[in-house]
């Protein structure tokens, strides 16, 4: 995103909205996981609670819409929104109504009869087809119940969604502080950042990434690869690795990422020391190996996986963190969620959080395995920027135009 752009964007924040007595729809993402009819982590409703409460507060009559799952456009009970309903209400400290469909004559009905600082919540708007469609119709039919739009769900901001994007041009559209808070963030980060900028990306596969791999090697001054994915790299340039995680029909991809960073003067910091283990479960018996012994008794058995970057290989990966100025992060360095193997993420993150503190590094990360690889480390909260968001996240990183940011660039104001 351009500077223009950005500052076109901060002049649609919500905060510049006179609210008193007009019905907002605030398009917010309220997909958060759940068990046994239970919420089980909270954060994406506490976070868009901001911009809700904001608006309520100065008098608007908010109509907040959602997705939740992948209903695919019919009525999913499992599915439903109701019991976000509660957790709302709790977050933005008001009461919160529940419409039981997001177009038609009850929605129409509850919106029009709404009070100043009203606040209720629909149905999950993909419970119908137009909605993944980007149907036109249907936006309309969502523009009926509101004077005013307001985005707040940067993580779903990539999807053509119609209340995502045709919504925005129907109405009057604004940025959510969530939304203008992620975008600022991201544009310090990779559109005029301070160098030099370091990226850490993480993760199994190279397929997933590889856009993302591609677009960060012109950008970025340095990569620290890790996870599944620095496998491939490491089979690309010859190293065995036994039964680890690879994808072998990914390797010309990966030497191809390799030599443009070297034409763009970007250096990538592969794993020159591994942790290996025969089997993937916690506490497994394992050991630490340079890559760089020449002696065969050393080498990786047919039979044993990589599972983290070894002592060397963060000590690498500290150094480049501690020449940046700005740093993304996307992926865990190994497998993260067992025990010993989480080692290079934490120790990696702890670092990171460090330099923030103390150094004034600009940290921004995002991606659902990511915040809980930093919440593992406890530093979630010592990152200059922490992003829920996944798809958007990468396709953000990938250089692509978000569908629900272009449109709030093109609003029918």
């Amino acid at each position: 995103m351009s500077s223009l752009s950005l500052s076109r964007l901060q002049s649609r924040q919500i905060d510049r909205l006179g609210a008193v007595s007009r019905r907002v729809f605030f398009r917010a993402d309220l997909n958060v996981p759940m068990m046994d009819g239970g919420i089980t982590d909270t954060t994406r409703i506490d976070r868009c609670g901001e911009g809700i409460r904001m608006l309520a507060e100065k008098g608007a009559r908010v109509i907040v819409a959602s997705h939740f799952g992948r209903p695919r456009g019919k009525r999913v009970e499992a599915m439903s929104l109701a019991p976000i309903a509660d957790a709302l209400a709790k977050s933005i400290g008001r009461p919160v109504r529940f419409v039981s469909d997001c177009i038609g004559s009850e929605a129409e009905n509850v919106a029009l009869s709404m009070a100043d600082g009203d606040v209720i919540l629909l149905e999950n708007l993909r419970f119908h087809p137009g909605e993944e469609q980007g149907d036109a119709d249907f936006a309309a039919s969502l523009a009926r119940l509101a004077e005013i739009y307001v985005n707040d769900a940067f993580s779903t901001s990539h999807r053509n969604h119609a209340s995502m994007q045709a919504l925005a041009r129907l109405l009057p559209a604004y940025a959510g502080p969530l939304m203008a808070g992620e975008l600022a963030a991201l544009a310090a980060a990779l559109e005029e950042p301070q160098r030099p900028l370091v990226a850490l990306v993480g993760g199994a596969k190279v397929s997933t990434k590889l856009d993302v791999l591609s677009h960060l090697v012109e950008k970025v001054d340095s990569l620290i690869v890790g996870g599944g994915m620095a496998n491939t790299f490491l089979l690309a340039r010859g190293v065995a690795i036994g039964s680890s995680l690879v994808e072998a029909d990914m390797t010309d991809k990966a030497a191809a990422i390799s030599r443009r960073a070297g034409e763009a003067g970007c250096s990538i910091i592969l794993p020159d020391d591994v942790v290996l283990a025969r089997e993937f479960a916690a506490g497994a018996a394992c050991r630490t190996l340079s890559l760089n012994t020449t002696e065969k008794a050393d080498a990786i058995s047919d039979d044993e996986m990589i599972l983290d970057a070894g002592p060397s290989t963060i000590e690498r990966a500290k150094a480049a963190i501690d020449t940046a100025r700005t740093l993304i992060w996307n992926g865990p360095m190994g497998a993260f969620e067992l025990e010993p193997f989480d080692a290079a993420t934490v120790a990696l993150a702890r670092h990171v959080a460090e330099r923030t503190r103390t150094n004034g590094l600009i940290s921004v990360a995002g991606g659902g395995d990511t915040v809980s690889a930093l919440n593992t480390a406890g530093v979630e909260g010592d990152f200059h920027y922490v992003s829920t968001a996944g798809g958007a996240f990468l396709e953000w990183m990938e250089g692509k135009t978000l569908p629900g940011v272009a449109a709030l660039l093109d609003d029918a104001s």
